[in-house]
């Protein structure tokens, strides 16, 4: 495939339709962009989604890389995306099953599992990342795509937005280990909570090592 570019903005690389304009002029139809969020923290799950904005999206609508948004701007555009996008998919992956797979094959085995749910079914994928999920879909990774590609960058939206949700749910029955404000992200808060409480049943038990390590930085 040709390689293409996000446009240029103030503050860098801003997503564009130009990725699924040319899925499209090559006879694709149902395009969908993946992404996922929480691969990095000690705790919570990986949340993935999987987004197919459709032809009819609208163009004009502000997507972009869910890092680089406010929190009130991703409630907005999780929304927006729900109600307008032609389908969207969202997979959470446990802790546990973080702990059985390894980080990144639960985030390649949320991929395919959204890409095979997601209805009506994708005949191009676009995936954030270097790693493409095993799936009979074809598509491709494509690095800093949250930034590239606006079907990526509904995806980022909807996985930070989901994630972000079910730790602050979780904050609450945890309330000693601060997840309203870290979700999970080894901060120096975290990690004087699990220094001075130990891990809760949210945490991945195949970090412990990172963690403890952590803890004493």
């Amino acid at each position: 495939m040709e390689k293409l570019h996000g446009s240029k903005n103030a503050s860098g690389l801003a997503p564009t339709l130009e990725f699924e304009k040319a899925a499209l002029g090559r006879g694709f139809k149902n395009i969908a962009g993946v992404d996922e969020a929480g691969r990095g923290p000690l705790a919570g799950p990986v949340v993935v989604a999987a987004v197919i904005l459709g032809e009819d999206w609208n163009a004009d609508h502000p997507l972009d890389d869910s890092k680089r948004l406010s929190a009130q701007k991703r409630e907005h555009l999780f929304d927006l995306v729900c109600n307008e996008a032609l389908a969207f998919k969202i997979v959470s992956i446990s802790p546990q099953e973080i702990d059985r797979l390894n980080i990144l094959q639960a985030t390649l085995f949320g991929m395919s599992r959204c890409l095979t749910e997601i209805v009506p079914a994708p005949d191009y994928a676009f995936v954030d990342g270097n790693h493409y999920p095993q799936t009979t879909i074809p598509g491709e990774a494509v690095i800093k795509g949250d930034s590239r590609s606006k079907s990526i960058a509904a995806a980022s939206i909807l996985a930070k937005v989901t994630r972000d949700r079910i730790m602050l749910e979780n904050a609450e029955r945890y309330p000693e280990w601060g997840f309203e404000s870290h979700k999970g992200y080894p901060t120096k808060r975290h990690r004087e909570a699990l220094a001075k409480f130990g891990l809760t049943p949210l945490h991945r038990k195949s970090f412990r090592l990172k963690a403890l390590q952590m803890s004493l930085l």
